[in-house]
């Protein structure tokens, strides 16, 4: 499966992908948005026009050729984020279209992350997600490597992914872009 960056052309597409697969969830969680848009799409906009935004860290699951519609099948997202005062980064929002959903789409794009991720230093990648789901990556309760959740309440479903290094990774209280604070619903 290709991964790729995305590209200025890809914006409205992700846009797309990251409404789709949140609708079912939104209802839920912010019933009554004005834009009626799910928050992560939201959350993706601001990201976008914060200082914390890493463009070689987004990255787009192109839809198979043969795809009835093609375009984009998922897009993932790391953003600069902060233990203490060492910049680490942050994953999410994960976004795979509803059609290509439970095909690979999703472990695709957080594998080529997380490469991307480590090869460009980062000491670890902080979420709030699933345990079931992204144990298989590497990710562990947060607390285990001295890193503190954004929001106590979170409990094991944040996470980090540390990386291999000479130093030991850094500990104490994670901070995420300012865009994860600043949107309603996230």
């Amino acid at each position: 499966m290709l991964i790729r960056r995305e590209n200025p052309g890809d914006v409205e597409a992700v846009r797309a992908v990251v409404a789709l697969a949140f609708a079912p969830y939104q209802a839920a969680r912010t019933p009554g948005r004005p834009d009626g848009l799910p928050a992560e799409v939201t959350l993706l906009d601001a990201l976008r026009a914060d200082p914390g935004w890493l463009p070689e860290l987004s990255l787009v699951a192109p839809a198979p050729a043969k795809a009835p519609r093609g375009g984009i099948a998922g897009h993932v997202v790391c953003t600069r984020a902060h233990v203490g005062a060492v910049p680490v980064l942050g994953l999410g929002p994960l976004s795979v279209h509803p059609d290509h959903q439970r095909r690979g789409v999703g472990s695709a794009l957080v594998h080529a992350a997380l490469g991307a991720a480590e090869a460009l230093g980062a000491p670890l990648v902080g979420l709030l997600g699933d345990p079931a789901y992204y144990s298989r990556f590497g990710f562990e309760h947060a607390e285990t490597h001295g890193v503190t959740a954004p929001d106590p309440a979170w409990g094991e479903h944040f996470q980090v992914r540390v990386f291999e290094r000479r130093v030991p990774p850094p500990r104490g209280p994670f901070v995420y872009a300012k865009p994860f604070s600043t949107v309603d619903g996230v």
